[in-house]
């Protein structure tokens, strides 16, 4: 077996997780950040940055509204790819792409309390891939989330929650001189 093999060992969720990490120390500008490419059931691909919030147990994990266009999507095709692109200092990539399910409520909460409490109402307040009339719009959607819970805990909203991908495919790239 090649050194290199052996080196990033059988679970390549591995060095991905370390990748991550590095890229965290680094203090990258959102080094979670990772475009998420998903398609419609007869193919029609569309691409967007989510946030990674876990890469643990054999996936990746991240949340969003699930009537969002992404969730649409990965309700009829359940297959997605992401990809981590970390530039300078660190000059790598990370690819993963498999079949996505999506987490229960009780893994969805157990994320969705360790947010901020602006980024828990924001969650209510945000209509995701629905076009709106301007920022406006926006703001008193959100101005009646912070009405309606007050200083309530701000609960998971039923439309809401996380995805697990779990990799049939990994891709790790790291810049080398002539590439």
């Amino acid at each position: 077996m090649d050194a290199w093999i052996e080196e990033l060992g059988r679970d390549p969720l591995v060095p991905l997780a370390g990748w991550l990490a590095e890229a965290r120390a680094a203090e990258l500008f959102e080094p979670e950040a990772a475009a998420l490419a998903t398609s419609t059931r007869d193919g029609k691909p569309s691409v967007r940055m989510v946030l990674v919030r876990g890469v643990e147990d054999g996936d990746v994990r991240f949340y969003t509204n699930r009537e969002s266009r992404k969730g649409s999507e990965l309700s009829e095709n359940p297959r997605a790819a992401l990809v981590f692109h970390w530039g300078p200092p660190l000059r790598r990539q990370a690819r993963a792409e498999g079949i996505v399910a999506a987490l229960t409520a009780e893994e969805s909460a157990a994320y969705f309390e360790t947010r901020a409490r602006e980024s828990r109402l924001g969650a209510w307040a945000s209509p995701q891939s629905r076009p709106l009339a301007d920022r406006t719009e926006l703001d008193a959607l959100l101005a009646a989330a912070v009405e309606r819970f007050g200083d309530a805990p701000v609960p998971l909203p039923p439309f809401w929650g996380g995805y697990r991908l779990v990799p049939q495919a990994v891709e790790l790239w790291q810049n080398r001189p002539n590439r």
